[in-house]
């Protein structure tokens, strides 16, 4: 610094700042197009509550409802034999096949608790030969549709082999062996053809 004529004048003057140089902002190849949200904005939205629903009982009820309707379309589809309705056990052309073969016939397995229940009320009533033909009637039937079952599984067996030689065809004669005892309105799937229809199999 100097005096000129009383006048402390500054030698060393301030230099104006340069203005700032704007950085572009580099986007990478593949990314997302927008900036990443800094840390801090990203915790505050981690941390902000989850919105129950308003009404927690007609969620619940909503809920239930299409549950109810999922299962009432997968026993609708399982008793219209439908592959991707049906279990495991049920699915397949083979499987198919031994449900018709049964059902195209009437089977005395498909008549035995029926008749359970006939003897149950014979051996009921106060008179000799109701007490006489019950015990041997039922070990009878039960034979019978024992006999039975063992020749539709046979005969189920050979059939799908000749018809379906590349399927799997592992418990197909005990499974149709077990669907011709089976009440006919309780068969699941249900039947695709009535009894005498033996010729559409």
């Amino acid at each position: 610094m100097r005096f000129a004529g009383g006048t402390l004048i500054s030698v060393f003057r301030r230099r104006s700042e340069p203005a700032p140089v704007e950085t572009p902002e580099v986007v990478k190849p593949g990314g997302k197009g927008r900036p990443t949200p800094k840390r801090s904005e990203a915790e505050k939205r981690r941390r902000q509550p989850i919105t129950a629903p308003k009404d927690r009982k007609e969620a619940y009820r909503k809920v239930r409802s299409r549950q109810a309707e999922e299962r009432a379309k997968a026993r609708a589809g399982a008793a219209r034999g439908e592959d991707k309705y049906l279990q495991k056990r049920d699915r397949g052309p083979v499987r198919a096949l031994a449900r018709d073969y049964v059902d195209a016939r009437r089977t005395i397995g498909s008549y035995l608790m029926w008749a359970f229940i006939v003897m149950f009320m014979l051996s009921l009533l106060p008179y000799l030969f109701a007490k006489l033909i019950v015990p041997l009637a039922f070990p009878v039937l039960l034979a019978l549709a024992l006999i039975e079952g063992l020749l539709i599984s046979r005969q189920v067996k050979k059939l799908a082999a000749e018809r379906f030689p590349g399927e799997e065809q592992r418990g197909v004669g005990m499974y149709a062996a077990l669907r011709s005892m089976q009440l006919r309105r309780l068969r699941i799937p249900n039947p695709r053809l009535r009894p005498g229809d033996k010729g559409k199999v």
